[in-house]
């Protein structure tokens, strides 16, 4: 079972899902008027809620030297928290996907794999604001898309299965957190908690064989004798021969018969 590698970056292609949702998200302020002074987009980053916590922790005096290299707010940054099997979703682990295809593009492989497994993958979304208003502009731009998820199509293996599979991305709470109870000193944050669940598939390993696109059998009439010599010879083809098992194809069949006495060889591939 273990010692052949492979890696179809599942997890990976998720977290790069998952990020790219919420990679362009702003906000705007404004004057007493309503008018728009400055739009802001929102950076994004991948690190635990408890990085910027301490971070914001430690530059509570923005008045001295601190706040030029102080942690800008509105920020938000997301992380995994948790896998779980999900036998809900398991498929039948004796089935197999088949595509012929492989790295090269050659078409005369079948390249095959069992059905991936179900895995349920936690994210925390983290919303960090210093002002009700900022954090308020943020949330209304994501709860609206997540009723209560959102599906994303993903492309499984593109060089190997080109598999297409939908991702949802399940809200399963939304946490709010505002240090308002501190010192007149202490610098306010307001931090709102998105937990998210991503129904993944992991699938494992990929074998390669050849697609068989002739098959040949010969008959015998005289199979008592010691030496039989095959009669006839049945042909069998794909048409078109370059289809594929998701084709529209026929087959050809063709007979042949001999009188010659001699049989095919399997280790020469000749009639002998």
């Amino acid at each position: 079972m273990f010692g052949q590698h492979f890696y179809h970056k599942q997890i990976r292609n998720a977290v790069i899902a998952f990020g790219t949702i919420f990679n362009n998200i702003n906000i705007k302020r404004t004057d007493s008027s309503g008018n728009p002074l400055q739009t802001i987009r929102v950076p994004l980053s991948y690190a635990p809620k408890e990085k910027f916590i301490a971070r914001l922790d430690q530059q509570a005096d923005l008045q001295g030297t601190d706040s030029k290299v102080a942690l800008t707010l509105p920020r938000m940054s997301f992380d995994i928290t948790s896998y779980a099997y999900d036998a809900t979703r398991k498929l039948n682990k004796n089935q197999r996907i088949s595509v012929a295809k492989n790295e090269s593009g050659d078409t005369t492989k079948l390249n095959t794999q069992y059905m991936p497994v179900p895995y349920d993958i936690g994210f925390d979304l983290n919303v960090y604001t210093a002002t009700s208003d900022d954090g308020l502009q943020i949330i209304e731009q994501i709860l609206p898309f997540f009723q209560p998820d959102y599906t994303v199509t993903m492309i499984m293996d593109r060089d190997f299965m080109d598999t297409k599979r939908d991702i949802p991305f399940v809200l399963e709470s939304v946490d709010y957190e505002d240090s308002y109870t501190g010192a007149l000193t202490d610098r306010r944050r307001i931090i709102y908690t998105l937990k998210f669940t991503a129904k993944i598939y992991l699938y494992g390993p990929i074998t390669s064989s050849a697609i068989i696109r002739n098959a040949e059998a010969d008959m015998y009439t005289n199979t008592s004798d010691a030496n039989p010599s095959r009669s006839q010879r049945v042909t069998v083809t794909p048409n078109p021969t370059s289809a594929d098992k998701d084709d529209t194809y026929t087959y050809t069949t063709t007979l042949e018969f001999f009188n010659d006495g001699l049989n095919y060889d399997e280790k020469t591939g000749q009639d002998k």
